[in-house]
């Protein structure tokens, strides 16, 4: 766990309260509360950044009527005055959403101010982003691409196999244990996977995957606890369980080796939905597999707005005269 945030920079301020007595102290308290009970360790850096940022503003700038949808707002205007992306914007804008909650439950702050924060507004997106994503072609050749004669090479491909063919998070990867693989309906299922939000959902895998999995199981000598585990340069087990920062690395480094250096885990998550919509699977389906709350935001993950196949440009009816020659209207 990293350092409270309470430290010799966040000291309480007198004036730095609210009608409701919310202190820059408890504000980091509360801060360091939810940071304990977040479970993946890239939302746990993300939001401590987040909290750090706006409570040192805070601090900074002592706004008259404390935590509230008025400081909020200032603080979100402060943010995009240092040219922060809209995205990172409306991720830090998150997390104060979040301390305001937490700050309500505990009686740190009134109901209505807590209310005003949620309604601030975060900074408006032109358009949506495509992202990355392999072809059936490249999603083959990088899950081949570890060398299968070592301890490591059955390992990874076992988690680009996973990932690929599942559309788990990292973190989802990390954590899957062998009691979360279980038959139902005569096929391969990880039951009862806690993703984010807490939200549970079963994900069907494919045999290959689960095969990838057996024959690395089998070499690694392991039958319970988590399924993956970190190995040394000699091909020996260090430890119980993979951080995510591990698998971050296996897939850059697979993804180097096939021409693709900036690949990363969540672009096999969205190559697990393309390539799955491209054969036909029902979109409420690829929402059920990656857990998404929202078959909206299914739809934005696809890109299901913009065809790349069959794309309006592609049936304009225009030519192009070829060099050297004059156009013709015949």
């Amino acid at each position: 766990m990293e350092a409270s945030l309470v430290s010799s920079e966040l000291v309480p301020v007198s004036r730095a309260t609210n009608d409701f007595g919310t202190t820059i102290a408890q504000l980091a308290m509360l801060a360091d509360r939810i940071l304990k009970n977040l479970e993946s360790d890239n939302s746990r850096i993300s939001y401590k950044k987040s909290f750090q940022d706006f409570i040192t503003w805070f601090q900074a700038d002592q706004p008259d009527h404390g935590f509230s949808k008025d400081a909020v707002q200032r603080w979100v205007n402060h943010l995009r005055s240092q040219g922060l992306s809209s995205s990172t914007v409306n991720v830090r804008l998150a997390a104060i959403r979040k301390l305001a909650g937490e700050a309500l439950d505990n009686g740190s702050l009134a109901g209505p101010i807590e209310q005003g924060i949620r309604k601030v507004k975060g900074a408006k997106q032109a358009g949506v982003r495509a992202g990355n994503w392999l072809t059936r072609e490249q999603a083959e050749h990088l899950i081949n691409s570890p060398d299968t004669n070592k301890l490591k090479g059955l390992r990874d491909r076992a988690i680009l196999a996973l990932l690929i063919g599942t559309g788990l998070r990292r973190s989802e990867v990390a954590a899957l244990e062998f009691s979360h693989i279980q038959q139902r309906d005569g096929r391969w299922v990880i039951i009862d996977l806690r993703g984010k939000g807490g939200r549970l959902r079963s994900v069907p895998m494919p045999s290959w995957a689960k095969a990838a999995i057996e024959v690395w199981t089998e070499a690694a000598g392991i039958t319970s606890g988590r399924v993956f585990r970190p190995l040394n340069n000699r091909g020996q087990l260090t430890s119980a369980f993979m951080q995510e920062a591990n698998i971050r690395d296996l897939v850059h480094k697979y993804g180097t080796k096939i021409g693709q250096p900036k690949l990363a885990p969540h672009d096999l998550r969205r190559t697990f939905a393309k390539l799955g919509r491209a054969g036909n699977a029902e979109l409420e389906q690829i929402q059920e597999s990656l857990g998404h709350a929202s078959i909206v935001t299914t739809q934005r993950y696809l890109g299901t707005r913009q065809n790349f196949h069959d794309a309006p440009c592609d049936r304009l009816g225009l030519r192009l005269s070829a060099p050297g020659t004059a156009y013709s209207l015949s």
